[in-house]
């Protein structure tokens, strides 16, 4: 049977569905106010046809509200306004429903990039064994993040979950009922979430989504790949945050380390149990029952009380389960013998951890904390330390730190809060460790770690505080800034030649995980820099890595969007050459990318298969992406080109105000979606090394501007194109696909962008100048991007991706009008001397503070 292309598929399963669907959804009465749903077309439209007119945001919202509702007063037309921002949020669930329900179909669940595909290809090359052998050291480890992109409550997300089942089934009786519960649901919190209820929420993507299609995944190589009935390398893990990462997070709390791990703990036990509890409706035969009830009744009495007189080890749940496996082959002829090793697949898979808890705080953190420690046992007369310490050298620190083994501290005596939970957090990791096994909390990320002596300091407290000379932990350095990035190398050699450290790399397996941040890079150093700066690094990483004979693991600090490392991911592993280790691909999933990436079982398979494929296929089929000498030059030519129009671009004296006062970034703080601050420190000014790269980017994004994903690209670009020598990235652009992949995720964030909406400020007095800045330099870098791809049209490879991008943003182009709208009338009563508890103002900051929900959830990979 032939298949329709991929475009047609989506036009018909999403974009007439979702407009079927919509207008059921539009004639619901969902509020007070009489046909909403009928005017917000007409706004639409007048949108539309204002910003191709060049109308101001202003001009646009009186000229709907003169030609279609001119009775309203100025009370009721702001009313209509926030009704039209929550039909607008409803509308992006409802189109996020369809895609979802249509996945399966649009992508080919058996084609390029799944297990499959790898499978066969395998075969059809002869080179089965190859693969078996690789997969037996790979491995994919994605970390569930708890930063602030996710502006769906949990409820909402319930109620996508549901409704994606009802597309599915077209089931229109039920797809009516969850519209009018859609309706009446808030779409914001009133109060921020903790860190544990940031847990909670990604503790039921373990259970509803990942422990399943982690199970399958496994299942299908086990079953398919290998076919021994051996235990084989569990290839896929998950890492998770909440709870552990205390970065800039002063409500991560020790014993919110121990709560998270306690959830997951029980967590997973439940979804053993009701897996136990399937299979016992099964396993009815004599001699095979009985243990199955008891096994299921111990594991229930364990999932309610871990403190239960009768628990159950991981141990003894695994030899149990083998024990009936067998006899079950000797006696009953294998019969549901495929269903018991799917769950001993998944306790493979996923212990008593389900996930990894990481723990993650700063190094400057560290150093205040580790000198308050070591300043306490100098004067209490420990030996531990000598009294000059303080004064002594780098690397005569570093070597009193490597003989450093357990100290008698009272970590309760410290009468500074950070202090304590600092320590306490460390002791807490080996807590997990006995109760969850060491997989439950086995490694410590250094965020902004410059030196070895960040590492060391670390190194030493763990041992000092919790672990002795057993430490059972990974320490992981965080490169983030250009200048880090360059610095990492010599970091890890004076590492790798300490004697005391390398004796540590020994006992976990001779491996180093270094992680690298892509949202602070692109922050500090641009989008084309940021990715090289991190490509060249991960390459001086693994040489001196391979020098000293450990294996580096890089882990890849990743958001949503192409500025934040996001956008087409697994065709970066695919792109790696020989000169990077590429034995584990570990990366950050947080936000938005965790619902629309891997929100349902379909979505969840197909693209850790994809991850797994990318990282596999690049090893064993593919030629290496090796860049030539003539490429890298080119290569190295536009990034620093592009980081020096960055640079220049951020030290301009308008760049702060703009942020400040033009963008939304100050109303971040407001949404209530994140437990973490929106910066870093306490000024009330704002710093541009306090702006976390979440709100910085979601901000440019919210513009419809996109800067971090593009700027810098365009000059690099006419740099050669005015000496004539364009051929020599077009040479570059054909042979690599690293770059290939950076230009059409850079296309991505143009196709985002829409200067439309902001065009207005080209005649601003203050801000003029600076718009028309970013505005040449998003011309320049379209204009070349598709003279380098020979495209007529940004995204012309990805037609799908396209009309998906385009329907999002006509969804919601009313909501970024009435962003655009209070944000200007702000703007002119602060011109006016109005202060900051005018009421009328605070109306205004509520619409921008609204806006940005729908914004960003229609997005997907805004921040």
């Amino acid at each position: 049977m032939s298949v329709e292309p991929k475009l047609t598929r989506f036009n018909q399963n999403v974009l007439s569905k979702f407009q079927i669907y919509n207008s059921i959804f539009m004639t619901l009465p969902f509020d007070s106010i009489t046909k909403t749903g009928v005017l917000l077309p007409l706004f639409h439209e007048t949108c539309k046809k204002g910003f191709a007119s060049g109308d101001d945001p202003i001009t646009i919202v009186d000229t709907f509200f003169s030609k279609y509702q001119a009775r309203r007063n100025k009370e009721s037309q702001i009313n209509l306004l926030f009704r039209f921002i929550q039909y607008i949020e409803r509308q992006v669930v409802l189109f996020d429903a369809v895609e979802d329900a249509a996945f399966p179909i649009i992508n080919n669940m058996e084609g390029l990039g799944t297990l499959r595909n790898l499978k066969e290809t395998a075969m059809s090359q002869n080179k089965m064994e190859d693969l078996r052998a690789y997969l037996e050291e790979f491995k994919v480890r994605i970390v569930l993040t708890a930063h602030p992109t996710q502006f769906y409550p949990g409820s909402v997300l319930g109620i996508i979950t549901d409704l994606t089942e009802a597309i599915k089934d077209n089931n229109l009786n039920e797809i009516n009922n969850l519209f009018a519960q859609l309706g009446k649901t808030p779409f914001f919190k009133r109060e921020k979430p903790t860190p544990l209820d940031e847990a909670k929420s990604l503790i039921w993507y373990l259970e509803n989504v990942f422990y399943t299609s982690f199970g399958k995944i496994y299942n299908y190589i086990q079953q398919n790949i290998y076919t021994d009935n051996k235990k084989h390398n569990e290839i896929i893990n998950i890492g998770f945050w909440p709870g552990g990462d205390r970065d800039g997070n002063p409500y991560v709390k020790p014993k919110t380390t121990i709560k998270v791990a306690k959830k997951l703990k029980t967590a997973v036990l439940k979804k053993y149990y009701q897996d136990l509890k399937a299979l016992r409706r099964k396993l009815t035969f004599r001699g095979v029952e009985d243990r199955v009830i008891k096994l299921e009744t111990r594991l229930y009495d364990f999932s309610i009380n871990l403190n239960t007189a009768n628990p159950i080890s991981l141990q003894e749940l695994t030899t149990e389960l083998v024990s009936i496996r067998d006899f079950i082959v000797e006696e009953h002829q294998s019969l549901y013998v495929k269903e018991i090793n799917s769950l001993l697949n998944r306790v493979q898979l996923f212990g008593y951890h389900f996930a990894t808890l990481d723990i993650r705080q700063d190094s400057r953190i560290h150093n205040s904390v580790f000198n308050t420690v070591i300043n306490s046992l100098i004067e209490n007369g420990s030996d531990v330390f000598p009294e000059n310490y303080n004064d002594l050298s780098e690397s005569e620190q570093i070597k009193i730190l490597s003989e450093v083994g357990g100290a008698p501290i009272d970590v309760n005596a410290f009468e500074d809060e950070m202090v304590r939970n600092t320590l306490k957090s460390m002791q807490a990791i080996k807590t997990i460790q006995v109760t969850n096994g060491e997989r439950g909390a086995n490694r410590y990320i250094i965020s902004n770690n410059q030196t070895a002596l960040n590492v060391m300091q670390l190194f030493a407290m763990l041992k000092m505080v919790a672990f002795n000379d057993n430490l059972t932990v990974d320490v992981v350095p965080l490169f983030e800034t250009i200048d880090d990035l360059e610095n990492a190398p010599a970091v890890m050699e004076q590492l790798y030649t300490n004697l005391a450290y390398k004796a540590h790399l020994q006992s976990r397996g001779n491996k180093q995980t270094i992680m690298l941040g892509f949202s602070d890079g692109t922050k500090d150093g641009g989008y084309l820099m940021a990715n090289w700066g991190i490509f060249r690094a991960k390459e001086l990483l693994t040489e001196i890595s391979r020098k000293y004979d450990v294996t580096a693991i890089f882990f890849d600090g990743r958001g949503g969007p192409p500025a934040r490392g996001g956008g087409k991911t697994h065709q970066f592993y695919s792109s790696l050459g020989s000169t990077i280790e590429d034995k584990e691909v570990q990366l950050t999933i947080q936000g938005q990318t965790i619902s629309s990436n891997f929100g349902t079982l379909e979505s969840s398979q197909y693209n850790l298969e994809q991850l797994i494929s990318s990282g596999v296929g690049n090893r064993i089929f593919v030629n290496r992406n090796e860049l030539s000498d003539a490429d890298r030059v080119v290569m190295t030519d536009l990034a620093e080109t592009s980081y020096q129009t960055y640079k220049n671009f951020k030290s301009h004296p308008m760049f702060l105000p703009y942020l400040e006062r033009i963008s939304t970034l100050k109303y971040y703080s407001k949404t209530n979606i994140g437990s973490r601050p929106s910066k870093r420190g306490n000024s009330d000014r704002l710093v541009f090394s306090d702006l976390r790269a979440i709100p910085f980017v979601g901000s440019w994004s919210q513009l419809k501007q996109n800067v971090p994903g593009f700027y810098g690209v365009g000059t690099a670009l006419k740099k050669y194109e005015d000496a004539g020598e364009l051929d020599k990235v077009k040479q570059l652009y054909n042979n690599s696909k690293f770059f290939k992949t950076l230009i059409e995720n850079s296309m991505m964030s143009l196709t985002k962008s829409f200067f439309d909406l902001t065009k207005y400020m080209a005649k601003d007095e203050e801000f003029g100048e600076f718009w028309r800045i970013i505005y040449n330099e998003y011309e320049i870098t379209k204009s070349l991007l598709l003279k380098l791809t020979g495209y007529a049209n940004l995204m012309e490879n990805e037609p799908t991706g396209k009309a998906s991008i385009d329907m999002r943003e006509a969804i919601v182009l009313p909501l970024l009008t009435i962003q655009q709208y209070a944000l200007k009338k702000i703007q002119e009563l602060e011109k006016n001397g109005v202060g900051k508890d005018n009421n009328e103002k605070k109306i205004y900051e509520k619409l921008v503070t609204r806006s940005l929900f729908g914004n960003i959830n229609a997005s997907r990979n805004s921040a």
